[in-house]
């Protein structure tokens, strides 16, 4: 019999989430936290469910008063809404308008930039936004999948089907760096391009990012030290769906097309763990609350669900009913729960709980009584 070992969670800890569906619904999940923490509820939905509404792409522009919420919609639209509230701030119907049909160049990434934000208003920023066909000829062929914008705002990253991973500068809006096919395998079999995520491993050197592919590898590319990958790590047997980053820079979290979420080590590519619990769909996106030790995955199982990235036990699970394709943290959630009343006894009813608890004596010692009596009939 293998040996096992059960570890107790602590709960949920005070923190705040919204997620994206398929159906193009916002859905806000709060955890109170408390002394024995608390599982995350959700405690309001945004929108109406509509199909061609789908949420292919999501971004938080996390700040201490009116965050914001950039939502690429499948019908080709882009919203930017209130984080606190879910109110409508921009609406965009067509953002390239293009004559292809939104199938055709669908929106795969939208990012609200920090730095372009507005002096008159708090509530005004500027967006990036990247479609399949791709702009400023970031895909000379193929269709672009994912796109990522660094920690300084200063250089994008894309990659998808038939496109290496490239970088650019966005102030000069050019390609800087492009990266190069891997050699072909022992068995002389070449490995097609087709990236489906990436992200940048710290937030202070753009230098450094992971992509993850469609042939269930995950790679570190290093643009100062060489043009193909620096470490490549196979993870199970299906693509990879989703990759996120931790703050210490060093440690990335995969999630893969059949439900395996694990982290690793990025700089030796050693398998850290995985976390326990299986998914039962594909996992879609995974976020890294900025404070807490704790991220979050969402995917086809219809399921959020937070974890503790040091024991890599499951804190929460909530069930959302529609395929998720999106999670993002609202950092700067508070939640303090209110004390608990404490009622002081008045001299009159400490003294009625005084003579009950004497009358219950009473009650006990006349029963005694009664047996002795009756056992000394006995005898006689």
């Amino acid at each position: 019999m293998p040996r096992t070992t059960t570890v107790e969670s602590s709960g949920c800890p005070p923190l705040r989430a919204l997620t994206f569906d398929v159906l193009g619904l916002v859905k806000v999940l709060e955890a109170r936290g408390g002394q024995n923490g608390d599982s995350a509820k959700v405690v309001e939905r945004w929108g109406d469910p509509d199909a061609s509404k789908c949420v292919l792409s999501a971004s938080i522009l996390d700040r201490e008063s009116d965050s914001l919420v950039g939502i690429a919609r499948k019908s080709g639209s882009v919203e930017v809404i209130s984080a606190i509230n879910g109110d409508l701030q921009v609406h965009i119907p067509d953002l390239f308008q293009s004559a292809a049909s939104p199938e055709d160049d669908a929106i795969v990434g939208v990012h609200l930039l920090k730095k372009h934000e507005s002096a008159s208003s708090s509530r005004s920023c500027a967006l990036l936004a990247s479609t399949t066909k791709g702009h400023w000829n970031a895909c000379e062929s193929g269709n672009l999948l994912c796109s990522k914008v660094s920690e300084d705002e200063n250089h994008v990253l894309f990659g998808g089907k038939g496109v290496e991973v490239n970088l650019w500068d966005l102030h000069k809006c050019e390609k800087i760096w492009t990266a190069k096919s891997p050699s072909k395998d022992n068995l002389g079999i070449f490995t097609p391009t087709w990236f489906t995520c990436a992200t940048f491993l710290s937030k202070d050197d753009h230098r450094k990012f992971v992509a993850g592919t469609n042939s269930h590898q995950a790679r570190l590319y290093d643009i100062s030290a060489q043009r193909r990958p620096v470490i490549s790590i196979d993870f199970r047997e299906t693509s990879i769906k989703a990759v996120s980053e931790d703050i210490d820079g060093n440690t990335i979290y995969i999630g893969n097309g059949s439900g395996d979420l694990a982290s690793f080590d990025i700089r030796t590519g050693k398998l850290l763990g995985c976390f326990i619990g299986k998914c039962s769909g594909g996992i879609r996106s995974i976020a890294r609350h900025p404070e807490l030790p704790v991220i979050a995955s969402c995917g086809l199982d219809s399921y959020l669900r937070i974890w503790d990235i040091q024991s890599r036990q499951l804190l929460s699970a909530v069930f959302l009913k529609q395929h998720l394709t999106n999670v993002v943290f609202d950092s700067h959630f508070r939640s303090e729960a209110p004390p608990a009343p404490q009622v002081e006894n008045t001299p009159e009813e400490d003294y009625v709980e005084a003579t009950s608890v004497k009358r219950k004596k009473e009650h006990h010692g006349s029963k005694k009584l009664k047996s002795k009596r009756r056992s000394k009939c006995e005898e006689d």
